[in-house]
């Protein structure tokens, strides 16, 4: 058995002529759909990189707490703007173990920034399993366990700190949380939404059909940014930061039902007219059983699939909002509260590591557009 570059099976062994080729073809065309997907899925290598990467992102948001050394607004006053320490584990050729060197940071009184000094003498390993600050396991479980820690006397700053001497790394998985989670409730706000009223308009059409339609060409008129700003500014400055975040995603979700809305009217208005939804009429059927058992199952494939590519929008709008200090605020920490703090483009350019935030929403981004692309190929497995 080998391998075409397309990612297919070919058998070398030699041709057999009583080997009956349309039985074979029969198995493959009555294979369960779910099969036919993940035949094709796995052959759309991008999409099967951003499937695992993702998996792991969002199984790692309980444990947030456990891989990161410090809590995320835990502050160091002695190591403000401290670069990215590397982890090392020879010194002077001599194995150690995972260790950092001791910094020693002032502030530069002529260039206005801060500098750290290394020593390069003293190899600090690192302690793993230990017991420093304490937080929420899974979210309601105390804890004082880490996977790693500085030693006394050290600090292990992944990707440096930021201008309160904070860890950016912690605060980046920390971050997580919000960022991630954020797109997963405002999608959930957006489908409720938008297959409901996409649903009633193109099953039942008239006057259904044209409220829903020119409430979609009345949102789809206003400018997003603004709209969101506006709601955002609405949101009332004494609420804690749950309560905003929740409110956040739910205004995400209710901008962004219109476009899905459409897509399932279109769908519906096809479908609506097919010879077995007739006969499920005909037999007594209720619509909302109609539209449950026979008409969404047909548009599930398109759902799944416009599902990852609008999850990347909400996790942007978020960063946006946050990013403008109308959305998330402080003391919660999500991606968009700490690009909020790398605003001034001066201390980025002395400090870059105060912008490795963005780098965790690119990547994410990306991921899922990969994820949404192989999904959509996919889900037809019968197409070249």
């Amino acid at each position: 058995m080998s391998t075409l570059p397309d990612g297919r099976f070919i058998d070398d062994a030699p041709y057999d002529p009583n080997v009956d080729i349309s039985a074979i073809e029969r198995a493959d065309m009555d294979a369960p759909n779910w099969l036919l997907v993940w035949r094709k899925f796995r052959r759309h290598r991008l999409g099967l990189i951003s499937a695992i990467f993702l998996f792991f992102a969002y199984a790692f948001i309980p444990f947030a707490g456990f891989i990161s050394p410090y809590t995320p607004n835990e502050r160091s006053a002695e190591h403000l703007f401290h670069p990215p320490q590397a982890i090392k584990f020879w010194h002077e050729g001599e194995f150690v173990g995972p260790f950092v060197y001791p910094t020693t940071g002032a502030p530069d009184l002529e260039n206005f920034q801060w500098v750290y000094e290394t020593d390069t003498t003293r190899p600090m390993p690192l302690q793993f399993f230990c017991r420093k600050s304490e937080y929420n396991l899974i979210g309601f479980i105390p804890t004082e366990r880490h996977l790693f820690c500085a030693p006394e006397g050290a600090t292990v700053f992944i990707f440096g700190s930021d201008r309160l001497g904070r860890d950016v790394f912690s605060r980046i998985s920390y971050g997580a949380q919000l960022s991630l989670t954020v797109g997963l409730i405002g999608i959930t706000v957006s489908f409720l939404i938008g297959i409901t009223l996409g649903a009633m308009a193109g099953y039942f059409g008239g006057w259904v059909d044209w409220v829903v339609n020119r409430a979609i060409e009345i949102l789809r008129s206003l400018p997003e940014l603004p709209l969101w700003l506006a709601l955002s500014a609405a949101v009332p400055s004494n609420w804690g930061p749950v309560s905003v975040f929740f409110i956040i995603s739910i205004i995400l979700g209710l901008l962004d039902w219109p476009g899905l809305a459409r897509a399932v009217r279109s769908k519906f208005l096809s479908l609506r007219e097919e010879e077995y939804v007739r006969a499920a009429e005909m037999m007594g059927a209720k619509p909302g059983r109609v539209i449950r058992r026979h008409l969404l199952p047909n548009f599930m494939s398109h759902l799944i699939a416009s599902a990852t590519l609008s999850i990347p929008a909400m996790i942007l709008g978020e960063t946006a909002l946050s990013f403008l200090g109308l959305g998330l605020r402080a003391p919660a920490v999500s991606w968009g509260v700490m690009l909020n703090d790398a605003q001034n483009l001066a201390s980025i350019e002395i400090y870059p590591w105060t912008a490795i935030p963005m780098l965790p929403i690119v990547i994410v981004v990306l991921a899922f557009n990969f994820l949404g692309d192989g999904l959509r190929d996919s889900l037809d497995p019968y197409s070249d």
